[in-house]
């Protein structure tokens, strides 16, 4: 029987502050790579929640999730997984003092753009700029458009 293809769906926050994002350094098979405190969607959970909970285990900054930056669709280079991101802005409360990182975050950290393009080299992947500038550029797009249904 043929398996049938399916995206690993993503969820990213795009926080910024005084002209900085806020990016995680986490140690990747690749070395350490910068990235939006992103993760996968889990069973049960709506992409608002994911996100919001992503957020906060990967950087313990509690994460209200605003709005819709954009949907990106990303194969690896290496051709074995398709990433299905949907990037959330929002705003961030102070770090939860204490909070431990999830396995594999070295550091929460903030970044402006051009901090960014300067350590491109170092990007978890192309989608970490691509919706940086996709927030700068103005792109929102209401919560509203997203629905989460449960067996309740």
């Amino acid at each position: 029987m043929e398996r049938v293809w399916k995206p690993n769906v993503t969820v990213a926050a795009v926080v910024e502050r005084d002209g900085r994002f806020l990016l995680v350094e986490e140690e990747t098979s690749d070395g350490l790579r910068f990235n939006q405190p992103a993760g996968h969607l889990e069973a049960g959970e709506s992409l608002v929640e994911a996100a919001a909970r992503e957020a906060l285990e990967e950087t313990a900054h509690p994460f209200t999730p605003e709005y819709l930056v954009g949907i990106y669709q990303w194969p690896r280079p290496d051709g074995e997984v398709t990433y299905l991101r949907f990037a959330f802005g929002g705003s961030v409360g102070e770090a939860i003092a204490g909070r431990q990182l999830d396995a594999g975050i070295v550091r929460a950290v903030w970044m402006t753009r051009d901090e960014m393009v300067a350590t491109v080299g170092r990007h978890r992947s192309p989608l970490l700029l691509r919706c940086v500038d996709d927030y700068l550029a103005g792109q929102r797009a209401s919560l509203d458009l997203l629905r989460h249904y449960s067996e309740s």
